[in-house]
């Protein structure tokens, strides 16, 4: 297990002083990397190698999002090491010890230069001693489009400079960022109350992110929401998040828990 502490700061804040969850993903990344920079296998000697985790999925289920100034723990385990595949949680904290958010992750260790999986070594399994899984719900890694469900066209969002991380493609908390604003769009344009609290609902919500291919600077991101419902008749959205030719770059489900 990998911690840090934190303490929630302005920055990562919406308008009402909640953490958003781009900046909770955030959180989970930073400790991820942390981690990695620790260890034989750190981001300067993956780079030498030419190589690069690359994220496939979120789960990310969230009790409730904290406030301005809380004081928090980020850790992180590494579960499963096999092939090209590191599994790993992720969780926040409260300094009281609440459980504010988990998570499980899938990444992909790739040869940047052929665009292949590339096998774990030494070095690595050195940097991310295994240990045993949290408990929670896992759900599957591939997210299906929904049958019958009613689909909602939102409006386009251009790729800028701010949506980019250090690979000079879309960052992960980016993409859950816009399939948020695609599913307030949708719930304005039905007029769906549901749809609208779920989008901004700060507690008992689950996340999953699943990533496709890379969107890039002045690439157009078009997203189609999908509406549907559990066996329990709640309001689950389905995001794919389109390039031009309608291949998803990442799509994204949200639902109350």
């Amino acid at each position: 297990m990998y911690c840090f502490e934190s303490r929630i700061r302005y920055s990562e804040c919406d308008v009402d002083s909640f953490l958003t969850i781009e900046s909770l993903i955030d959180y989970f990344q930073d400790c991820s990397t942390f981690q990695t920079q620790e260890g034989p296998s750190n981001m300067e000697a993956l780079e030498q190698k030419g190589l690069a985790w690359v994220l496939n999925s979120w789960q990310v289920v969230v009790n409730r999002l904290p406030k301005l100034g809380e004081n928090v723990t980020i850790g992180t385990i590494p579960y499963e090491l096999r092939g090209f595949l590191g599994l790993r949680n992720f969780f926040m904290r409260t300094d009281k010890g609440e459980e504010l958010a988990i998570a499980n992750s899938v990444w992909s260790l790739i040869n940047l230069e052929k665009g292949t999986p590339s096998r774990i070594d030494d070095d690595i399994i050195k940097t991310y001693p295994i240990e045993e899984r949290l408990p929670m719900d896992y759900a599957p890694r591939k997210i299906s489009k929904p049958e019958g469900a009613d689909v909602i066209k939102t409006g386009s969002k251009r790729v800028g400079v701010h949506h980019l991380d250090t690979n000079h493609h879309v960052n992960n908390g980016q993409y859950i960022r816009i399939a948020l604003w695609a599913c307030e769009q949708a719930a304005m344009s039905e007029k769906n109350a549901p749809l609208a609290e779920l989008a901004r609902s700060r507690q008992k919500v689950q996340i999953r992110a699943e990533y496709r291919q890379q969107a890039h600077l002045g690439d157009d991101i078009h997203p189609l929401v999908y509406l549907h419902k559990d066996s329990e008749d709640d309001c689950i959205c389905t995001v794919f998040l389109n390039d031009e030719d309608g291949k998803p770059y990442a799509i994204v489900e949200l639902k109350g828990i």
